[in-house]
């Protein structure tokens, strides 16, 4: 019974030391009194943490002082170098980098070419073992700051075992690349699907902070989605929850990848514009479709219309089940040609059931092409970052 009563204590004592590295973190800088106050722990026990948070190198105190009549109280901080994590983001033809430091700050962006359908997961690995290894060396960080990796990638993943189960864009199946990652760097590695790292992103620093429940829509070579829920990412059975490209708009429709007709990629996705396109006039990328619309082209403004069409039809069913406060739509069709936002904004209002009408809102990405990046970053923290993990249950 004490050693029961005693691991509890533990865990309690851990929860509150935890607890207040993350006000610091969120507040700072701030006093330990402050602290006290918005804990509603004694001073004694908010003294006690500080000093040990203060010796691991966490926290320190600052020269800045408290404002106001009485005595002045020291102010605290993080201290933003104690540790780093490396965000990473494998995409179809490169590969992107972020150092994020603990203050989750990217302090330092990289990115090399590589199309991975080219390539083994072993020589990517390799690849992103290299570049990671340079990337340290060019921070002038000790190795040994490095605490853990966090990868973003394409496909179904398994969170849990760091396994890419299946990926188009990469040619993967059954791999197990959290393990390749780390037996070449030593360092912690954790991976998971790229807009689950994304709305991740946005939901602690960009678009959706601040909101309860929020839906992201990720629109460019293909089309999926991923939903957050009071800072906790929706998963599902296997993690495959918000593959929204093989949802049937038409069983009678396009022909897709996976076998079946009518799936919504086949209706929205860059490669369903070009095709549609090549069937009036020869073009070569999805850029053209856009300036053809801009130049008032009948034809290209109806795929243009028609695509936000989907859009907003598919939010409209995303509403209908979810009841999200926030619609993020981000990717690479979205963030290079921003007026397709107002289309479907437009579309929305006859699209959307009444009921969901003005009960959310629907919003760019903030963050756009280093969402995910910094969102790995981010995974790692909250995974390996000193403290991080604690089994407070």
């Amino acid at each position: 019974m004490k050693k029961i009563v005693k691991q509890d204590q533990d865990v309690i004592k851990q929860h509150n030391k935890q607890m207040i590295l993350d006000i610091i973190k969120k507040q700072r800088p701030i006093s330990r009194a402050e602290l006290a106050k918005i804990t509603k722990m004694s001073a004694t026990s908010v003294g006690r943490f500080v000093s040990e948070l203060c010796e691991e190198g966490l926290v320190q105190e600052t020269d800045l002082t408290s404002s106001g009549v009485g005595r002045k109280a020291v102010q605290l901080d993080i201290i933003a170098d104690a540790v780093y994590t490396v965000g990473v983001e494998i995409e179809k033809k490169r590969i992107k980098f972020g150092m994020m430091d603990f203050s989750e700050t990217v302090v330092e962006h990289h990115r090399v070419a590589h199309t991975a359908l080219e390539s083994s997961p072993e020589e990517t690995a390799a690849l992103i073992g290299r570049e990671i290894s340079g990337l340290i060396k060019k921070c002038k960080i000790s190795p040994e700051k490095v605490v853990g990796i966090g990868i973003g990638v394409p496909g179904v993943i398994d969170y849990e075992k760091g396994i890419v189960q299946f990926s188009s864009t990469l040619g993967w199946k059954n791999v197990p690349f959290a393990v390749l990652v780390e037996q070449i760097l030593g360092i912690k590695t954790v991976i998971d699907n790229d807009l689950k790292v994304k709305i991740l992103s946005e939901y602690l620093y960009g678009s959706a902070k601040g909101s309860t429940k929020t839906t992201l829509i990720g629109i460019g070579t293909g089309i999926g989605s991923a939903l957050i829920i009071d800072g906790e990412i929706f998963r599902g059975g296997s993690n495959s929850a918000g593959e929204l490209g093989h949802t049937t708009l038409d069983p009678n429709g396009n022909l897709c990848e996976c076998g079946k007709r009518g799936c919504l990629q086949t209706y929205v996705d860059e490669n369903a514009l070009i095709t549609e396109a090549r069937r009036v006039k020869e073009i070569t990328d999805i850029g053209q479709v856009f300036e053809a619309a801009r130049a008032d082209e009948r034809w290209a403004k109806e795929i243009v219309s028609r695509t936000a069409l989907y859009i907003g039809i598919t939010i409209n069913n995303i509403v209908c089940m979810y009841n999200p406060d926030t619609v993020i739509l981000s990717g690479d069709l979205i963030e290079n040609y921003t007026e397709i936002v107002d289309l479907v904004h437009e579309h929305c209002e006859q699209v959307i059931w009444e009921p969901f009408k003005g009960t959310f809102r629907i919003i760019a990405s903030e963050l756009k092409a280093e969402a995910i990046v910094i969102g790995a970053g981010a995974l790692a923290l909250q995974h390996f970052a000193p403290l991080a993990g604690a089994d407070f249950a």
